[in-house]
């Protein structure tokens, strides 16, 4: 018989820190003269950069995110490349058109010749289009061509007519609009911007003032160079700062201690710890125990479909297993897009879907400790009370010791339970992996179009207002995590046409959104009914305590007027006492039972989030049914976006339900 293959365990992800660039171009006239001084600022902050990330115990790359423009850009990326850094460049066109923007040909027939992908005949245009292409060359190029036909039409109307204003508005409006695309890329995939503004205005789209308000807007850290007093530069974390007078120059200790601190924050989590322990090979089970079947047989009992005690076990899909199976059909879209690097999605089902299934496995594991065994203590307990009380109508006081040991056995189970818990944290690692396992369930289609959740915008820890780790605490691990698994991947080397959009929209975004809306809707019919019944249970046991109270004292009653023989209620008065204490018992257990639970919330939860997910759905066909020209970058991704909010609102709904019921006895 053939040995198992060995389990393999996802690695933590490395630590990335991700930069972004913004600034003038080189006819800004402040750029022009102080050049050489921006460029010496610069360089001292990559250096401090390069320390910072080099002196700590594990490893860290450094990536850069440059659009590649004259000046500030090819700076900075002259600057990372000099230092063994990963350039990225999430360019605004394809390579042809975005080289021959960029280049400002000096005559039509130089734009079209490099459109067409030759040299230009003037020198000076020549240079700088070699100089973009010698960038590009040794970059990851993410290229946003789903809008190059259209955008290459203005562009020549606007070079072959100089003088034609209406012209130049059309393609600049457009234009911009595509910058600005790129500039949304960049900013989602940095931890830190490095802007160079003259503070001049942000009121052109896609310019470097309105790309540094957005990543502000969208909470990131920007390093702010004036290109007037480069030397002058600051640490700014709020959109207002820029309005804000500067009185004296910025402390040098100051502004440096801030600069180390952004980039600690981004590579390491307050709780850094926590994900090794929550993840660890020791927390893995191949298959789930019966012994904490019990929330999910409340739900195989209550909620309808199947057979009611059919088998609950679940065998856990492994990470090595991941990629013939669950994650078979979205590693075959990935594989299917035009022109994808076939490394591309390997590296998805490293980096994500095997950390995924890791996750998922772990985090399925601990749900079924932490709420089977609450719901089991529940059980328990009712019949700790029964058990003790039983010997009354069936054994006699003589018999007591032994039903009195069954309840001492059942509360020392109750307290045995309740301190594993504790002790291994059931709790608070079923909602850490899950929130881990969850962000990375959705992932491929959104790195499939190059969209993340800015740094700034993934839900953060500390709601609890306590310690970090501390009881009501929220890790910040799992953000953190699912974060840097996603950087492992990044960008995507390719260039995104409408054959790769349609790709996505049909073979990734419109079945995992059709996926998802069906099993909320799904989830929140049976826990509907699984609420409502054990409701109805509790009210018959209440009803049936009246009932078994009321019939006694109506034998007592007949007794005494002689109605019935008077020795019948003395005969059946342990009965009755014993049903009076057992009915409200199971209706109490029942009780809490639907109470710790919350079916009825999370079967609320789940409808409005199926609601949301089918209006991004229905969003989504329509898209697919549209002409081509409807079909771009930004409409895409605007979905994509849609799509990463309804996740994380119910992440963050259901977590609120169950973040205050820890682990305790049923009292």
């Amino acid at each position: 018989m053939p040995e198992p293959s060995p389990l393999v365990v996802p690695p933590l992800p490395v630590p990335i820190l991700s930069l972004g660039v913004t600034g003038h171009r080189a006819n800004n006239s402040d750029f022009v003269a102080h050049e050489d001084r921006i460029a010496a600022v610069m360089a001292q902050i990559f250096t401090a950069i390069a320390a910072a990330t080099g002196s700590g115990a594990g490893p860290v790359q450094v990536r850069l995110h440059s659009l590649l423009a004259d000046g500030t850009d090819q700076l900075a990326a002259h600057g990372a490349l000099s230092r063994g850094w990963e350039l990225v460049a999430p360019l605004p066109f394809g390579r042809a058109l975005n080289q021959a923007i960029n280049a400002h040909p000096a005559s039509p027939a130089d734009a079209r010749l490099l459109l067409a992908g030759k040299p230009a005949r003037a020198a000076e245009t020549a240079t700088r289009a070699g100089a973009i292409a010698a960038l590009a060359a040794q970059a990851r190029v993410f290229e946003l061509a789903d809008a190059d036909v259209a955008i290459a039409a203005l562009y020549l109307a606007m070079v072959d007519a100089p003088t034609d204003v209406a012209a130049a508005q059309r393609y600049a409006s457009a234009a911009s609009r595509r910058v600005a695309l790129a500039g949304r890329v960049m900013i989602e995939q940095s931890d830190l911007m490095i802007a160079v503004w003259d503070g001049a205005s942000r009121d052109a789209v896609g310019g470097t003032g309105h790309t540094l308000a957005s990543a502000l807007v969208a909470g990131a850290s920007v390093v702010l160079i004036d290109a007037r007093h480069p030397e002058q530069w600051r640490l700014v974390s709020d959109l207002e700062a820029l309005d804000q007078p500067v009185d004296q120059p910025p402390d040098p200790d100051d502004r440096n201690a801030q600069l180390l601190a952004a980039i600690a924050a981004a590579l390491h989590p307050a709780d850094e710890g926590a994900a090794p322990l929550a993840l660890a090979p020791s927390a893995w089970r191949a298959t789930s125990s019966p012994l904490f079947h019990a929330y999910r047989r409340v739900e195989a009992l209550f909620g309808g479909g199947g057979r009611l005690w059919r088998s609950l076990k679940m065998v856990h899909e492994t990470p090595e297993a991941i990629a013939s199976g669950s994650g078979a059909p979205v590693l075959q879209a990935l594989t299917s897009l035009p022109g994808a690097d076939p490394a591309w999605p390997r590296a998805i089902g490293r980096a994500v879907l095997q950390r995924f299934a890791w996750a998922d496995g772990i985090s399925t594991r601990f749900s079924d400790q932490y709420r089977g065994g609450m719901v089991a203590n529940f059980m328990m307990s009712g019949l700790a009370v029964m058990a003790g009380m039983a010997y009354l109508p069936t054994a006699g006081p003589e018999w007591k010791h032994l039903f009195a040991l069954v309840e001492f056995l059942l509360l020392g189970a109750i307290v045995l339970t309740t301190a594993m818990a504790k002790r291994d944290q059931w709790h608070d690692h079923w909602f850490e992996t899950r929130r881990a396992a969850e962000y990375l369930r959705h992932a491929p289609f959104l790195l499939a179009l190059g969209v993340s959740r800015p740094p700034g915008r993934w839900p953060k820890g500390g709601s609890g207002g306590g310690p970090v780790g501390g009881p009501g605490e929220r890790a910040g691990w799992p953000e953190y995590h699912a974060r840097h698994a996603l950087r492992d991947v990044g960008l995507p080397p390719a260039t995104i046409g409408q054959a790769w959009l349609r790709a996505v929209l049909d073979g990734l975004l419109i079945p995992h959104l059709a996926g998802q809306r069906d099993y909320h809707r799904s989830k929140a019919r049976r826990l509907d009914t699984v609420h409502h019944r054990l409701d109805r249970v509790s009210i018959v046991a209440f009803q049936l305590a009246v009932v078994a109270v009321a019939f006694w004292l109506l034998m007592w009653a007949g007794g005494a007027l002689s109605v019935v023989p008077a020795v019948l209620a003395e005969k059946t008065a342990k009965l009755f006492t014993f049903l009076g204490v057992m009915f409200p018992t199971v209706g109490g257990a029942v009780a809490g039972i639907r109470y710790f639970g919350d079916f009825d919330r999370f079967a609320a939860i789940s409808r409005i989030s199926a609601e949301k997910l089918g209006g991004v759905h229905r969003r989504a066909c329509l898209l697919r049914a549209a002409p081509d020209h409807a079909l771009d970058y930004g409409a895409l991704s605007d979905l994509a976006h849609a799509a990463d909010d309804v996740v994380v609102s119910e992440i963050e709904s259901w977590q609120a339900v169950f973040a205050g019921k820890h682990f305790t006895v049923p009292v």
